[in-house]
């Protein structure tokens, strides 16, 4: 249905992706499961993150459910020791370690808040090339983060974050009103960059909860939508609002998705709401992570659902595509495109 495969061989594998926030790793182990790649996530003692293959090179135990001895992970099976290079340094009962006791250690790099991982070719990971969200970390905003797993294909969850006309339906009463769906929408694809942009700029709209009780604002407002994806991983959502009529103010959020695909028919969606306007006020903080909370979850229930009507479908069944689809139509060839290298 997504044009997508879901076979674990045709992910995109030379490109950064989110394994975890960075909040997330820290000194117990986190396993996670990257691309079909179970991986074991760290910090050394002197905070550096470490990516490694969650299976003990000698029975497979896996070392997420290890524990560590200073910056080494020492297999809770039968001692098995890495170094975070991956390299078996002791075995038990014997001097000598085997030639191939060693385990895939990944490129990792820490940005933006995000642990990202390089799953294909090391000598390809270049940390610069990963793209930014620097309201994130930045001083003069305040932010919010979840991370959901959802059992559906990854392409699924592009679909539902480029195409927003689905606020109006699905998301009703928290976020949606009639306008974002009777909108019209703008795209552009940057090709060569793998960027797809999507804007939908509503001049009179109804104001929904999200903004209403967040910002203060009655009455009608202007609401600017302009949807930044980098594919394979990173979506951002700039979002304007301000009472209809005025320049003034204006009200920033900045709306972060990372789409991780785990491994076939599932994926991490992690999401963050970030803002402008009350940092400080934590009732305002507290509403958004809870209301927010809501709306992710009613996209996990639909994908859920979606996925499960996919996988009984007969083959060939027709899909359907119309003009609010061009976002994520340009996001799955770029996709395609990529995952073909």
């Amino acid at each position: 249905m997504t044009g997508l495969s879901t076979n674990p061989s045709d992910f995109a594998r030379d490109q950064w992706y989110v394994a975890a926030w960075s909040t997330e790793v820290g000194r117990e182990l986190l396993g996670r499961t990257i691309l079909g790649e179970p991986l074991a996530l760290y910090r050394t003692e002197d905070g550096r993150p470490v990516a490694l293959a969650d299976r003990c090179v000698h029975r497979r135990f896996p070392l997420s459910e290890s524990h560590l001895d200073g910056d080494r992970v020492v297999c809770g099976y039968h001692g098995f020791t890495y170094d975070t290079a991956g390299t078996c340094v002791s075995v038990p009962g014997q001097q000598r370690i085997p030639r191939t006791a060693r385990v895939a250690s990944y490129p990792v790099a820490e940005v933006d808040s995000f642990i990202w991982v390089w799953i294909g070719n090391p000598d390809k990971a270049d940390p610069a090339a990963i793209p930014r969200a620097p309201h994130l970390t930045a001083d003069d905003w305040t932010t919010i983060t979840g991370m959901e797993p959802i059992d559906a294909d990854y392409g699924l969850l592009v679909d539902n974050l480029m195409d927003l006309s689905h606020e109006t339906y699905l998301h009703g009463g928290y976020i949606g009103t009639p306008e974002v769906a009777e909108t019209p929408i703008t795209t552009d694809v940057d090709v060569e960059r793998n960027v797809v942009r999507v804007s939908r700029h509503m001049l009179d709209a109804e104001c929904p909860p999200f903004y209403a009780r967040s910002t203060g604002i009655k009455g009608r407002i202007q609401r600017l939508q302009d949807i930044e994806y980098h594919a394979p991983c990173l979506y951002l959502l700039h979002s304007r609002i301000s009472p209809t009529g005025q320049t003034e103010p204006v009200f920033r959020t900045e709306i972060t998705y990372a789409i991780t695909p785990s491994a076939p028919g599932k994926v991490y969606d992690f999401w963050a709401v970030s803002r402008n306007f009350a940092v400080q006020d934590e009732d305002v903080t507290t509403f958004l992570r809870d209301f927010n909370h809501t709306v992710v979850m009613q996209d996990v229930d639909a994908l859920n659902l979606l996925q499960q009507c996919l996988d009984t479908e007969p083959a060939g069944y027709p899909e359907l595509s119309i003009n609010i689809d061009t976002g994520a139509l340009a996001a799955r060839r770029i996709l395609a495109k990529l995952s073909a290298r």
